[in-house]
């Protein structure tokens, strides 16, 4: 339940296979104008990190102001991890909010890309999808949804946090596999392919300590367990 969900950015993999030489043209075209792209994002993601961090802050804020500890008392059982992945879900829709010239950047650079590889455009056409469904997540109302579970008695959690839950579970995010991708790769990209990586392993650890401190936030402001 961190920040970025599944892994947002691309890697591709560093290296050249040697059926790269043997690849048709436009699957060579269309590799590299993925790893072109990828590498964009991942630098817009990067860059992106302090606005983030400020949107994050603000949300805290608003709930702090609206509806401090309305979880006092919740239970940790099944009903109270449907709400703290509504908080999760809260997060993710805050974070592509701020990201979302880059979704959409990316997006329209890879949404018409094709290879003769049937499985890898059509893996192309789900993340493309899924990062469209995720630029586009609306944020939960977590004090109206909070409130009501309290006024429950915390028995069951609002319709509206089971019907958020299981939109933001069915979005999958998966990227295209490497192994796919590999024999395309050719020798000028290892550089970006290096740079990606370098990125990722950045966003990756940032995920893992502030995206986990910023859930963990919001569920105190709220008086709700993890």
């Amino acid at each position: 339940m961190l920040r970025r969900l599944a892994t947002i950015a691309v890697v591709l993999g560093v290296g050249l296979t040697p059926g790269s030489a043997l690849a048709a043209p436009r699957d060579v075209s269309a590799t590299h104008a993925y790893i072109v792209a990828n590498y964009a994002f991942l630098r817009t993601l990067h860059a992106n990190e302090r606005t983030v961090d400020a949107n994050v802050a603000k949300l805290n804020r608003t709930l702090a102001t609206e509806c401090p500890a309305v979880g006092t008392g919740a239970p940790q059982n099944e009903e109270a991890q449907h709400m703290s992945y509504e908080v999760a879900g809260a997060l993710w829709s805050t974070l592509y909010t701020t990201d979302a010239g880059a979704v959409q950047r990316f997006l329209r650079a890879v949404k018409s890309l094709r290879w003769s590889n049937d499985k890898i455009t059509r893996s192309a056409r789900a993340y493309v999808d899924s990062l469209r469904e995720l630029a586009a997540l609306q944020p939960p109302d977590l004090c109206a949804d909070v409130r009501a579970w309290n006024a429950d008695g915390f028995k069951a959690v609002p319709p509206a946090t089971i019907q958020f839950d299981r939109h933001v579970e069915a979005i999958e995010g998966k990227t295209i596999p490497q192994h796919l991708l590999a024999p395309y790769e050719q020798p000028g990209d290892k550089g970006l392919l290096a740079r990606a990586a370098h990125l990722e392993t950045e966003l990756e650890d940032a995920e893992s300590v502030v995206g986990f401190n910023d859930w963990d936030t919001l569920l105190q402001t709220l008086a709700l367990n993890q």
